[in-house]
């Protein structure tokens, strides 16, 4: 039996446990397949532990970081979580693709959650590397099982809608992560400072990473409860292996942005995403530190920006997938792009907490929209045969960019301090008003001015490319690709 044979008679199986799998009402319109559904309430478990943890590790890391040296040490350690999936993406999919998915992802739960049981226990910034480090690879395995499984799980004509879930599982457990990290914040004051509490470590930053193991252990229990159609041994030789390119990464972005440079919707969605993540990851870096050294009094607390940043982005997500049918999308990704780069100049102007939130949740309200219409784009204007590249081009050129974001935005915010210090004795008066120059305050404004010039550039390769409207593209004007590449889901990673 050849190959297409093969995909033709797993495809009518597939449809035939589709049929039988389909919940009824409401449930049956959404999610396509009580399985899915499982898969999908795994995902929000899994993410809403995911953001919690991280929080938690940028907390530990500003904790245990010499002094002078915190944001160096929050910027090594959040490039520990990129960094491996930079250059190892291409060959950890080759590994994931010749195991049992299920017994991958179940694995990788329960790695993750010894991984971060043992966390709160660290006490040392090479400790704390090593342990993301760790976190990552789990993660990398555990994300391509994941999106290979979806398929069999959901029918064709659900799939759209199930990677919006997976975007929607992914991203809207921010705020609530957000919201969990403020409640463990409270409780670990309101503990008494008893030796068991010192022994087991249940301060704010444990109670965080001993709930985010849980959460994949529950992560873990579901999915192992699901019943995930099981490849053939045909099936498995079928399927056309990679190999353990390590240098995989480098040549998808080159040949991502050969293929789709002659398509100007594309290239804008190109620029200005990955542009913009650039001052997004310096915004990610340097926030906890603007909130202690610029807003004023003791209830400033980062974790209720965080919050109000993800209930912005829930509220722009939902109103762009509600109503992107009814506006231009080319023209509502770039608008949404600047103007999220002048509410954080905004907000990196004011000195008190009561004026950032709304600014904030207005930072939210406009990079929600502006992820969403983007991916939007470029499902619409990139032809089946060249997706699957594009894509791997876009995430690989964003980490590149989230690489540079924290490798260079620690130390910017250092040397910009200096120099204030040096040039305007840390201040300036502005009508009279006192305005603090802190290297941070400085840094903040950058990253603003950078989305800015990201919305900019991708509106003047729209103008470039004299392109009128977003309608759909046959993506015609793209090369041809001698061995298309397969489609893959645009959901980001958890």
């Amino acid at each position: 039996m050849d190959e297409e044979a093969l995909r033709s008679s797993a495809g009518l199986r597939l449809d035939d446990a589709f049929e039988a799998a389909r919940p009824s009402g409401r449930l049956e319109r959404i999610f396509g397949t009580w399985d899915f559904f499982r898969l999908w309430i795994a995902q929000v478990v899994s993410a809403t532990g995911d953001w919690l943890g991280l929080f938690a590790t940028i907390a530990l890391a500003d904790q245990i970081a010499p002094e002078g040296s915190k944001s160096t040490a929050i910027a090594l350690v959040l490039a520990t979580r990129v960094a491996p999936g930079f250059f190892l993406a291409t060959a950890v999919g080759v590994i994931v693709d010749r195991l049992d998915r299920k017994r991958v992802m179940v694995t990788c739960d329960l790695g993750r959650a010894a991984v971060l049981v043992s966390l709160p226990f660290v006490d040392t910034l090479v400790g704390l590397i090593i342990a993301s480090t760790l976190l990552e690879l789990l993660t990398m395995m555990w994300q391509p099982a994941k999106e290979a499984t979806v398929p069999n799980l959901v029918p064709r004509d659900k799939l759209t809608s199930a990677n919006s879930l997976n975007v929607a599982a992914a991203y809207g457990m921010f705020p609530v992560a957000a919201g969990v990290a403020a409640l463990l914040a409270k409780a670990a004051e309101a503990v008494s400072d008893e030796g068991w509490v010192t022994t087991f470590r249940l301060n704010e930053e444990g109670l965080a990473f001993y709930v985010d193991a849980l959460s994949f252990l529950v992560t873990a229990l579901i999915i192992w409860r699901i019943a995930i159609p099981a490849r053939t041994r045909d099936e498995r030789r079928a399927t056309k292996r990679g190999s353990l390119d390590l240098g995989g990464a480098i040549r998808e972005l080159r040949e991502g942005w050969r293929l789709v440079g002659k398509n100007p919707i594309v290239r804008s969605v190109n620029v200005g995403l990955a542009t913009a993540v650039m001052g997004a990851g310096m915004v990610f870096l340097l926030g906890a530190r603007f909130v202690d050294e610029v807003i004023v009094g003791r209830e400033a607390d980062f974790h209720a920006v965080l919050f109000s940043l993800g209930v912005g982005m829930a509220i722009g997500v939902g109103s762009a997938s509600a109503l992107q049918n009814r506006i231009n999308r080319t023209r509502g990704f770039t608008s949404a792009l600047i103007g999220a780069g002048v509410v954080l100049l905004a907000a990196a102007s004011v000195d008190r907490l009561s004026l950032m939130i709304p600014l904030v949740v207005m930072l939210g309200m406009l990079a929600g929209p502006s992820y969403v219409l983007g991916f939007t784009l470029l499902h619409e204007n990139v032809s089946n045969e060249i997706r699957g590249r594009v894509f791997s081009a876009l995430l690989v050129l964003v980490r590149l960019c989230v690489l540079i974001a924290l490798a260079v935005g620690g130390v910017l915010a250092d040397l910009l301090d200096n120099l204030s210090e040096r040039w305007w004795d840390g201040f300036i008066t502005v009508l009279g008003a006192r305005v603090e120059l802190p290297g941070v305050r400085l840094t903040m404004w950058l990253a603003g001015v950078i989305i800015v010039v990201a919305g900019g550039l991708a509106s003047w390769s729209l103008r470039a490319g004299a392109v009128p409207a977003a309608g759909p593209a046959d993506g015609s004007d793209a090369p041809e690709v001698e061995e298309p590449a397969a489609e893959t889901s645009a959901g980001p990673e958890q």
